[in-house]
């Protein structure tokens, strides 16, 4: 996994996921593990444990990545039921309530933070990441280099944000 350059987290949740997986079947042999024993194996986690969609495809990602990358099996050896993932609309605040969050926090970092978080809508990685070089006040734009999946993007912020990150470098240097 750290030779494809997965992450470091997708990488601890595969070896998680998959060291639930070997403990699971701990009597059998792996590599004679059938499909319909291990999407039994999936359903017992979702009706016992009540993993999300999200977790069930790791997991079966991380199974996956045995037996086809480290065994060296055929990538259709293995027709295993993926959920389907739900598409549901994000819950958006009122303008009132997202002032009040940002007028509760006296700390001018924690509020720059709280900030740039629902302005430019960046994820914790992204904005733990985030370089003074990044941000673009001429465009009004955020560069997001190597975000989820190593993509870049670009996102907008408002002259609000920009008022609060000049007070913050004046502040913090």
């Amino acid at each position: 996994m750290i030779q494809k350059q997965y992450s470091a987290n997708t990488v601890k949740v595969y070896l998680s996921y998959f060291a639930d997986f070997v403990r699971f079947f701990n009597e059998s042999e792996l590599d004679c593990i059938s499909t319909d024993r291990i999407n039994n194996y999936l359903l017992h986690l979702v009706e016992e444990y009540h993993i999300s969609v999200s977790q069930q495809n790791q997991r079966i990602n991380a199974i996956k990545f045995y037996y086809e990358k480290i065994l060296g099996r055929d990538r259709q050896y293995f027709i295993l039921h993926r959920p389907r993932k739900e598409h549901k609309l994000p819950k958006v605040l009122a303008k009132q309530e997202i002032s009040k969050i940002f007028d509760s926090c006296n700390n001018t970092k924690h509020r720059c933070i709280l900030m740039m978080i629902y302005s430019a809508g960046l994820r914790r990685s992204e904005l733990i990441n985030l370089h003074i070089t990044d941000i673009d006040s001429k465009r009004m734009v955020v560069v997001i280099q190597g975000s989820k999946g190593k993509k870049d993007r670009i996102s907008l912020f408002s002259e609000h944000m920009l008022s609060a990150l000049r007070e913050y470098y004046i502040q913090y240097r």
